[in-house]
């Protein structure tokens, strides 16, 4: 199965089947009947990608119901610590962060269902980030949780003095002060 679970409900690690030669590789980053075999049963309509330098970290950001977006993320150069946080309140695991490396070399890919907060560190010179969505983006409806919330206790990775915030993300609420319309519902 190339889907992986989480302890975070809904929350899946994509692991692709790669196929190596002295070439170089192929996999399938994604593939509408595999997701659906898996139960991953998900229309995507925007794809996004951004390029950062060592040290960024952007987040954490989400969208309000009725424009909540399911992301499935990957690197396609570099190395970045992926970080969401479980809005969907009733969840088991609701309050609480989960990070994983993802990189251009280990080809994971993380699938973060609506109701969470999301953001990435990026732990290597130079990263490009590629992610698909499933609602288009609403400026009305972003959200977003302070990325060094003491609540939250997220290792970045990145030294203090190495981190490059935008201006935007250092003025997020903390978690338990977030707008947030996400109730959870079970997988």
């Amino acid at each position: 199965m190339p889907f992986i679970k989480t302890d975070f409900p809904g929350l899946l690690i994509f692991e692709p089947k790669v196929f190596e030669d002295s070439r170089g590789y192929f996999f399938e980053s994604y593939n509408e009947n595999v997701c659906k075999a898996e139960a991953v049963d998900i229309h995507f309509v925007q794809d996004n990608q951004a390029q950062s330098s060592y040290g960024v970290i952007r987040g954490l950001h989400y969208q309000l119901d009725p424009f909540a977006q399911t992301k499935f993320i990957r690197v396609l150069s570099g190395s970045i610590l992926d970080v969401v946080v479980d809005l969907r309140k009733g969840s088991p695991t609701y309050g609480k962060s989960y990070s994983i490396e993802l990189s251009a070399q280990n080809k994971l890919q993380l699938l973060v269902p609506k109701g969470f907060a999301h953001g990435y560190s990026v732990l290597s010179e130079k990263c490009e980030v590629f992610y698909k969505c499933d609602t288009f983006y609403n400026k009305e409806a972003e959200g977003g949780v302070m990325f060094n919330d003491p609540s939250l206790n997220i290792d970045w990775k990145i030294p203090k003095d190495k981190q490059i915030i935008s201006d935007k993300d250092l003025i997020h609420p903390v978690f338990e002060n977030c707008n947030n319309n996400f109730v959870f519902t079970a997988y």
